[in-house]
């Protein structure tokens, strides 16, 4: 299954859906483990509800790897790669690991460059979730035409170690593309802040530190599976 549509499965069913994050280190709290093995959660994680998972890769910040996101996404779930994608060679590694997205973070990368890898995720089947923290990264988004935009509330250019929240996704929301899937991503801590991301607009919420960092990880992932009532729903 395509990773934006069992996204869309979830909010078929009135819920936005709850991307649980697969971090091993936050540069902001340290270690997330704790001892637990990060693929056995996963598989928790599948058995609370959670229709995809969001795998960090990156190792000398977040503690990921390849072989991390390649046994997580042999689980048999849609997997996204969250790492400092700059190069076409990271996208054919990210299709051969199994991963079903790939995250493609504008603050990274050129505007030039950005386009490239976005023709050529679509080209090799991999959905690109383009990550934007500003109005004019935004406005970059809409002009690639993305159709999966990611909100990160936080900045990724200082490891995300600052205090962002779900206001901005209420600030950036409204001017996403038309019809685009829309993730808000870190500094979802608590159920309120859910709920204030998915009434600005969000079909889904990436939740990495919350989970990891609750007494009852299955308890944590209900509390932050919204329901969407009236709340309008983007369309594939």
């Amino acid at each position: 299954m395509k990773f934006s549509s069992a996204i869309l499965n979830e909010n078929a069913q009135g819920f936005a859906a709850v991307i649980p994050d697969i971090k091993c280190v936050s540069p902001k709290e340290g270690d997330l483990l704790r001892g637990r093995d990060p693929v056995e959660t996963a598989r928790l994680l599948m058995d609370y509800g959670a229709p995809v998972l969001s795998v960090v890769t990156e190792s000398e910040h977040f503690g990921g790897s390849a072989e991390l996101l390649r046994s997580i996404a042999a689980i048999g779930v849609p997997v996204l790669r969250k790492d400092f994608i700059a190069s076409e060679a990271q996208l054919h590694e990210t299709l051969d690991l199994g991963a079903a997205a790939v995250l493609l973070i504008c603050a990274i990368t050129s505007e030039e460059n950005l386009a490239v890898l976005y023709r050529k995720s679509l080209e090799l089947g991999l959905e690109p979730l383009v990550e934007i923290h500003t109005a004019a990264e935004m406005a970059l988004a809409s002009s690639l035409g993305a159709k999966l935009v990611g909100i990160n509330n936080r900045n990724i250019t200082t490891l995300e170690r600052d205090g962002g929240g779900p206001a901005r996704t209420a600030q950036l929301a409204a001017g996403a593309p038309k019809g685009a899937l829309l993730i808000s991503e870190s500094g979802i801590l608590t159920p309120q802040d859910a709920t204030k991301v998915v009434a600005a607009g969000a079909n889904a919420v990436l939740v990495g530190t919350a989970l990891w960092q609750a007494d009852d990880m299955a308890a944590a992932y209900q509390s932050l599976r919204v329901e969407l009532e009236n709340m309008p729903c983007a369309q594939s």
